[in-house]
């Protein structure tokens, strides 16, 4: 249209060719196409009126990674279409459009029941395992075994004969891998057989809209009944904006909540011991469950503690455990009845260290 804008160089002139060919084609019955550039005024905008339909496209440059393409159905007459901005990708043979992503139009019906992680003691501690259906944070510092829980869980699934799905973006697949071959839960059989899907994420390339894609399709199509996102810190990097993070978030949780599936989040906050720890972003609201992680010294060793500090739908242990990760999986200890002062990092203990687990295998 910008070519036929300079012909007419009257604005009258040029609403009365666009009319013109309107006219023209509708009596043909033929579907046109027409493209502009947008460099036009925005007094040219009332051509907009003349069109059935307005599709909007732009293109974004980040300050870092690739740039960002997304879509807008701005009209569409005698048609209901869904609104708001859609990211779509060029790609060989094509373009790919990641539809946004509506949790109210999915709705399945399952059984809730409690899912288990093979560790006896961790499932007491979350009163039975976590409820499908329901999302869970992992909550804790760098190195406290928020993701050895994770993979526990996904472990346990695969023995079950479920599928899940992880998708990384802090570390490498192979990586995952050993380090759940470390812990005793060597999964590359059930990864090459398909039963479970371990995706590494580029938070750089990837855009929200196709990462939500990926998420569903794992659901509808590979059947995924555990969800491990492995972590927010660098699903937040894959957001060109902030406050949209908690929005797309609570869209994808509740999308998967409805699907009867498990979600795992995982989240790193910053700092090691203390309570000066800090979270990049507030999301603990939108999960049913939040399990916290600690260090903590006690005996000459720094140690790991875990508790449960939220869960919606039932009981749980209101108990500090000790926790221990070694070739042997993930072992967690009685409650910590005899120190208090635990979740500041330096406890104080009280009659004894009978509580605390005994040295066996090396930590991990």
């Amino acid at each position: 249209l910008s070519e036929m804008r300079l012909l007419a160089r009257d604005p009258l002139r040029y609403r009365r060719q666009i009319l013109g060919l309107k006219q023209y084609f509708s009596g043909r019955q033929c579907t046109v196409v027409l493209l502009d550039d947008r460099t036009s005024t925005l007094g040219d905008l009332q051509v907009q009126s003349i069109a059935h339909g307005v599709l909007e496209l732009e293109h974004m440059a980040l300050e870092y990674g690739a740039e960002r393409r997304r879509l807008r159905v701005v009209k569409l007459r005698g048609s209901r279409y869904r609104g708001g901005y859609h990211d779509f990708n060029i790609e060989m043979g094509g373009i790919a459009v990641y539809p946004r992503l509506i949790a109210a139009e999915h709705r399945v019906e399952f059984t809730r029941e409690a899912v288990t992680s093979g560790v006896r003691e961790l499932d007491t501690l979350l009163g039975g395992g976590l409820d499908r259906g329901t999302s869970t944070l992992i909550l804790g510092p760098a190195g406290s075994g928020k993701s050895s829980i994770a993979a526990q869980f996904v472990a346990a699934a695969a023995e079950r004969g479920e599928h899940a799905a992880s998708f990384l973006f802090d570390e490498g697949r192979d990586t995952y891998l050993s380090r759940a071959a470390g812990l005793g839960k060597d999964m590359r059989e059930q990864v090459e057989a398909g039963q479970l899907s371990v995706q590494q994420v580029d938070p750089a390339e990837l855009s929200p809209g196709e990462f939500a894609h990926r998420v569903r399709s794992s659901v509808v199509h590979d059947g995924a009944r555990i969800v491990v996102i492995d972590s927010l810190n660098g699903y937040l990097q894959s957001m060109p904006d902030e406050r949209f993070l908690t929005v797309q978030m609570h869209e994808l949780l509740t999308y998967l909540n409805q699907q009867g599936v498990v979600t795992i989040l995982v989240m790193a906050q910053h700092g090691f011991m203390g309570s000066n720890m800090d979270s990049p972003v507030d999301v603990s609201y939108l999960a049913d469950a939040v399990l916290m992680l600690r260090f903590f010294e006690a005996a000459g060793a720094v140690r790991r503690a875990i508790s449960v500090v939220k869960k919606r739908t039932g009981f749980h242990e209101n108990t500090i455990r000790e926790m221990r990760l070694s070739s042997e999986g993930v072992t967690v200890g009685d409650p910590l009845s005899d120190f208090h002062g635990v979740l500041n990092g330096v406890p104080v203990y009280n009659k004894s260290l009978a509580s605390l687990l005994k040295e066996g295998d090396a930590d991990a």
